[in-house]
């Protein structure tokens, strides 16, 4: 299994070389800021369905309709439930680039087609496949608190959002957050866990949080099927956390891949293979994972990208097209943009509320070249554009 995998993983690879040949532009370089061109923010919609979750974490942009999936739309994942109690949310909706919202999927335990330690809580770990499979992280508690926090799993839901099967298991153990990469037959996701030693540690910062790739074989007409679990990245600082629950490596985002003909193309992989950025939280800085689709080892904590300046408790990530990294705050309600070189170019306040102003607001952000930065707002449980 493990020859064959590599093998269809090294197509992949050749894939999105070719890929890139056809649809990505020429670096940008540090002073074409995407935030400096922007300064108006408009809430397009309320997170909140009807049976009241709150707390959005997970933000997605639907690629391609099939089911009940439609191109351009949003999928959001609601981490608590109507109690506001953390990790006991059970629902992801559909919202449309106009504002329309709608249920996706309501899950629960009982409705669970596979084990899920501890039942359903759903993270930031959110993915939607050009098969039309969605993919959720379950981070579940009974009672909103780190004392009954559990492993949790990844759900894997049809393009008419029915749960059809789980992935859990020692390496998935707290499901955090999530980037993918895939094509019509294979599939590898990069999972964020935070559960590694963590609750055991009472508080205490213990560093075993992961990044772990989980390799699918995709197609429209059957379920994924698990090819491998491989852990590349190791060693992250995480600790649980009163207001946020827990506290570890959380966003994740892929460099676009290099092309030869790019003179300052900045991958710091082999074979035209992207490189994989992390928000490492705890540590207030963000950290690059070379060669990720292909790693057999872990690389530990990675390369660091920049740390401090505008950082402040990194939480949600996304890569620009034009290779620029896009984060925001846990501490306060600033996003900041970094270069492929790591520099610094750009912050921007996009959520005042709360006390401090922007604390623990802002986590699940996706950069969407028809509209712009669209992000959730866990202080007013809104799908919002920055444009």
């Amino acid at each position: 299994m493990n020859g064959y995998f590599t093998n269809r993983l090294n197509e992949l690879v050749g894939f999105l070389a070719a890929l890139a040949l056809l649809s990505v532009p020429v670096r940008a370089n540090d002073n074409d800021s995407i935030l400096n061109k922007r300064n108006t923010i408009d809430t397009i919609s309320s997170t909140v369905p009807a049976n009241g979750d709150v707390n959005p974490y997970g933000l997605v942009r639907v690629p391609k309709s099939i089911g009940n999936l439609r191109e351009g739309h949003y999928l959001v994942s609601n981490f608590n439930g109507s109690s506001n109690l953390q990790g006991t949310g059970t629902t992801i909706v559909d919202v449309s680039p106009s504002g329309t919202l709608s249920v996706f999927a309501q899950l629960s335990s009982g409705s669970l087609p596979g084990p899920c330690p501890g039942g359903v809580g759903l993270t930031t770990a959110l993915a939607v496949l050009q098969t039309g499979w969605v993919i959720v992280g379950s981070l579940p508690t009974s009672d909103g608190t780190s004392a009954t926090v559990q492993a949790g799993c990844l759900i894997v839901l049809d393009n008419m959002g029915n749960p059809v099967e789980t992935i859990e298991g020692s390496l998935i153990n707290g499901p955090w957050d999530m980037t993918w990469l895939d094509d019509q037959q294979q599939a590898a996701l990069f999972v964020t866990n935070v559960l590694n030693g963590t609750v055991a540690a009472n508080g205490s910062v213990v560093n075993q949080g992961t990044v772990v790739r989980v390799n699918l074989w995709v197609s429209e007409t059957k379920m994924p099927f698990l090819e491998s679990l491989t852990v590349v990245g190791s060693g992250f600082s995480e600790r649980t956390d009163p207001a946020a629950l827990v506290i570890g490596p959380t966003g994740l985002g892929l460099s676009p891949v290099c092309r030869h003909d790019e003179d300052d193309c900045e991958s710091r992989s082999h074979e035209d293979e992207p490189v994989l950025y992390v928000a490492d939280s705890l540590n207030n800085r963000v950290v690059v994972i070379t060669d990720p689709l292909t790693r057999t080892r872990p690389s530990g904590t990675g390369v660091v990208l920049t740390s401090g300046g505008h950082l402040n408790d990194p939480l949600g990530l996304t890569v620009a097209p034009n290779g620029h990294i896009l984060v925001v705050n846990g501490n306060d309600g600033f996003i900041t943009e970094i270069t492929e070189r790591g520099a610094q170019i750009a912050s921007k306040l996009i959520d005042n509320s709360g006390n401090p102003p922007g604390a623990g607001a802002l986590f699940g952000l996706i950069f969407d070249p028809e509209n712009g930065v669209v992000f959730v707002d866990d202080a007013t449980n809104t799908l919002n554009l920055l444009h």
